[in-house]
């Protein structure tokens, strides 16, 4: 189970309720009721998760105890009773109450809360455990609320040899804790900030309202949202004990490492003033924060909570799948098997081209087995299948180099529009083209003064008889020069309010009479072209859906976004294993990747694991029927998470690679495309602003 589950989230919100009357918020961190914290950790049964494995329960109750800034060692107590059994029944009663220390010395700092009654010493280079004592324990003074501890350890009562799995467990548990704590931390601060934001006036309006603070406050959103699906993806792993639960645990907590500090930073330039002082929780969240931090940065000074990913990527592992449940990886198998049957040979593999595929065998075989026509109704010979599978599909589709791009596109962009809106006599035109992957379709939407605002577009259609005359200018129209039929967004009722009310759409000839296509090579290198239409007469029955009810049936042809969001972390996705496996390739021949590009590594890997758990998540919600502020949110957040990681990655594969990512290939290719995934749908910008009023804030 996930902190999804209602099982799960009942028990968070007993420990949410048990704190409730003894620490109520990270001001307490100041003067903490110790001998009491640990009285009710062993009466309310936190001490016994690790004996029951209950890895999901475990992040829980510590995401509720970040959210107080209360570092109590539940996931030491978890990690002593599976590592020492014999005691795990003296652990869950709160008789024992044990840090875990990863190293030799008997000597050690540890971040308790100031609850500790003995050391459990973790000697990974001996393969020993043992129990010990504390003989002594001094309060240490600095950033730390409750204060650090400099503890000794008395002779050891127990010990035991130490199994490699165990180690890796231990490892895992503790890390994924300790970045759930420092994320649960920030993300309470970043709940503060949007209140303040609300609430304080300045220069005669709520703060929210300015576009600076609403895109900060987006940012940190997005960062919350992205560490938290990749922390529960994590916990997922651990839970069924997958053999990839160890590498999900370190993506998760170097992810963490970062985005706690981007989120805390701007929830404090958000609280301005008021969270700089004690009486505020920020400044004792803010404590919190960059105390866990320390301990899952480079430097802390044990090993157990550092992630490591890097050298796990450059050893040969990969970043993990997500199981999307067994019907969902039977379908990957499948569209895997149906890829490699029409691949042929790399033509030049040190030119780093994918391989080509027979695209026509290829895409009359999708055609036969409907997949161009998922979840289309069976008289249209639709296949259905689930969310999960429309996800696997386009996934895999991608991460193979888009091999029938387009007709993925046209299907999922307008086809499920004209099954809602179309004409008797448009489906059974346009369908079976649509079926067989065969609709050369272009989007008719942008314009010089209407990108992302698409409702203030000014391409006009007056009705003369029972034909339509439009007259006006398209830009940015992406094979524009190639699409036998434009789907195209026009203005029928100028004065209709609001602005989207009077949009109409239309499927128009690309070779009508009056429309001219003109060329532009974008920085990509792809065609994208400026259209004009002058006079250009089409009859009624090009119209799609209802006269001034085009919105609603854009509307509909954007839902396919969030499938087409996952498209685009694949893709990036080939990119990142492929700079990886360069690298190893470079190890394997005697070279080295130095500590910078190290950390570049497993924060990409992150990055793009967030990104992949946040498209999930965007995808369940969005093809489901949730509500609220998280389905308003989802689809934008994923976007831009996605958007920016183009950029990011592209950067790192030039970092990392040097010159040779520069030359003619897949690395420079992916760079050059990257802004338009910021831009193109509706900027980022523009996104972090829906995501903020999203979140309550006020329009500008």
């Amino acid at each position: 189970m996930t902190d999804d589950d209602s099982e799960v989230q009942d028990f968070r919100k007993a420990v949410a309720g048990a704190l409730e009357g003894l620490w109520p918020s990270a001001v307490n961190a100041e003067q903490p009721d110790v001998v009491k914290l640990a009285e009710v950790a062993a009466q309310q049964g936190w001490y016994q998760l690790g004996e029951a494995a209950a890895a999901d329960y475990l992040v829980a109750a510590v995401r509720e105890l970040g959210r107080r800034a209360c570092p109590l060692p539940l996931a030491d107590a978890y990690v002593a009773a599976m590592l020492l059994p014999e005691h795990a029944a003296a652990i869950g009663d709160g008789e024992l109450r044990p840090v875990v220390i990863d190293g030799a010395g008997a000597d050690s700092v540890v971040d308790d809360a100031g609850t500790a009654t003995h050391g459990v010493l973790v000697d990974q280079t001996a393969g020993t455990v043992s129990l010990h004592p504390l003989t002594s324990a001094v309060e240490l003074t600095g950033l730390a609320a409750p204060t650090l501890r400099k503890i000794t350890l008395g002779d050891a009562v127990h010990s035991r040899a130490l199994a490699g799995e165990d180690a890796e467990r231990m490892v895992a548990v503790l890390r994924l804790a300790t970045a759930a704590r420092a994320i649960a931390a920030a993300g309470r601060a970043h709940e503060l900030a949007v209140q303040h934001a609300l609430t304080r006036h300045q220069f005669g309006k709520a703060i929210g309202a300015f576009g600076a603070v609403q895109q900060r406050v987006a940012s940190c959103q997005i960062e919350v949202s992205a560490s938290e699906a990749l922390i529960d993806e994590a916990v997922g792993a651990m839970t069924v004990d997958r053999p990839d639960a160890g590498i999900a645990a370190a993506l998760a907590a170097r992810h963490a490492r970062t985005a706690a500090q981007r989120i805390m930073a701007g929830a404090q330039h958000t609280l301005g003033a008021v969270g700089f002082f004690d009486e505020h929780e920020a400044a004792w969240l803010f404590r919190r924060v960059h105390t866990d931090l320390s301990h899952l940065g480079s430097g802390a000074l044990d090993d157990r909570r550092r992630d490591g990913v890097a050298d796990r990527l450059l050893a040969g592992e990969s970043l993990p799948d997500f199981h999307l449940g067994e019907r969902a990886e039977t379908f990957r198998g499948e569209v895997r098997a149906l890829l490699a049957r029409f691949r042929r040979p790399d033509p030049d593999p040190a030119a780093g081209v994918l391989g080509e595929y027979d695209v026509e065998a290829l895409r009359d075989e999708m055609a036969r087995q409907s997949l161009f026509a998922l979840n289309w109704p069976a008289e249209h010979g639709g296949k259905e299948v689930s969310i999960e599978e429309q996800v696997v599909l386009h996934e895999e589709m991608k991460y193979a180099g888009g091999p029938v791009d387009r007709a993925m596109s046209a299907t999922m962009l307008i086809g499920h529009s004209l099954l809602r809106h179309g004409t008797p006599a448009q489906k059974s035109q346009f369908l079976p083209l649509l079926h067989a992957g065969r609709m050369a379709f272009c989007l008719g939407y942008s314009e010089p003064e209407a990108g992302s605002d698409l409702a203030s577009l000014r391409t006009r259609a007056v009705r003369d008889g029972d034909d339509w005359v439009i007259d006006g200018q398209k830009l940015w129209t992406t094979r524009g020069n190639t699409a036998s039929h434009v789907w195209l967004a026009v203005r029928t009722d100028p004065d209709a309010q609001p602005r989207h009310a009077g949009i109409t759409i239309f499927l128009v000839p690309m070779d009508t009479p009056g429309i001219t296509v003109q060329n532009h090579t974008a920085l990509s290198g792809e065609i994208s072209c400026t259209v004009f239409y002058d006079g250009v007469r089409v009859p009624d029955s090009c119209r799609v859906g209802e006269l001034h009810g085009g919105w609603r049936v854009i509307t509909d042809a954007l839902t396919a976004e969030r499938v087409v969001m996952g498209g685009v972390a694949a893709t990036l996705r080939r990119h990142f294993d492929e700079a990886v496996g360069e690298l190893r390739a470079r190890v394997a021949e005697g070279g080295a990747v130095d500590a910078l590009d190290r950390d570049r590594i497993a924060w990409g890997a992150a990055r793009l694991q967030a990104a992949r758990a946040l498209v999930l998540r965007a995808t369940r919600i969005m093809g489901g029927s949730a509500s609220g502020v998280e389905a308003r949110i989802a689809g934008p957040m994923a976007a831009v998470l996605s958007g920016d990681l183009a950029e990011e990655l592209g950067r790192i594969c030039l970092d990392v690679l040097g010159p040779s990512a520069a030359l003619a290939g897949r690395y420079e290719a992916a760079i050059r495309l990257a802004p338009m995934y910021v831009i193109g749908g509706g900027t980022n910008d523009i996104q972090r602003g829906i995501i903020a009023r999203g979140l309550g804030l006020p329009r500008e």
